[in-house]
């Protein structure tokens, strides 16, 4: 099966097509092949303006679909870091955390500034992740993943990207930045979404 992934960021497509790999190897599915909506000409440009991750992912979703031949299927994804102390943000504003043209560079020290002093009890966090599939005739649905965690008080870390140097998931000592790829994708938010997607698509097999 082949799933159009219905966004321009290269380091999501890699993780869930190594999630793809992961867990069809240990479930013994079809392989999956997510390709990048490139290969139909781009994705067409979507206000998030939903206020939600499922609202979000599924305008991306539907509007990536409108692109594909008949019986494709399109699958997006919205995320971010929900923070206790800041009342849940960045949350769905996580990409554009310091404006609308900043990198992640800029949300992640904006982030870090914002909670400079804040204990490590008060430090509560968790990502969330809604995938969002349309298939053939528009058929859809969604599949949540949640980890939760805690921010470190300094980023570490050279692996991942976005907030992960400075998110410490629950049952580990390091920040998403510093675990394995292998570790990460078994913990992610992305991750735990994306296993619900795949055990769905070999159920309709």
């Amino acid at each position: 099966m082949k799933l159009f992934l219905a966004s321009g960021n290269a380091h999501k497509a890699a993780e869930l097509q190594a999630l793809a790999d992961a867990h069809c190897a240990a479930s013994k599915a079809a392989p999956i092949q997510v390709a990048s909506a490139s290969e139909v000409g781009g994705m067409p440009s979507v206000v998030e303006d939903t206020g939600t991750f499922v609202g979000n992912a599924r305008k991306k979703a539907e509007a990536l679909h409108a692109l594909l031949p008949p019986g494709g299927w399109a699958l997006a994804d919205d995320s971010g870091l929900c923070v206790e102390a800041l009342g849940g943000a960045p949350g769905v504003e996580s990409a554009y955390y310091a404006g609308p043209e900043a990198d992640p560079k800029a949300n992640l020290r904006k982030l870090f500034l914002a909670m400079e002093g804040v204990p490590l009890e008060r430090r509560g966090a968790q990502f969330v992740c809604v995938l969002y599939l349309v298939g053939p005739d528009g058929f859809a649905i969604s599949f949540e993943g949640r980890c939760p965690g805690r921010l470190a008080l300094s980023p570490k870390g050279a692996g991942g990207f976005g907030y992960d140097p400075l998110f410490v998931p629950e049952g580990f000592s390091q920040t998403l930045a510093e675990i394995p790829a292998e570790a990460k994708n078994r913990v992610s938010h992305r991750g735990r979404a994306f296993a619900k997607c795949v055990g769905w698509l070999a159920g309709r097999g």
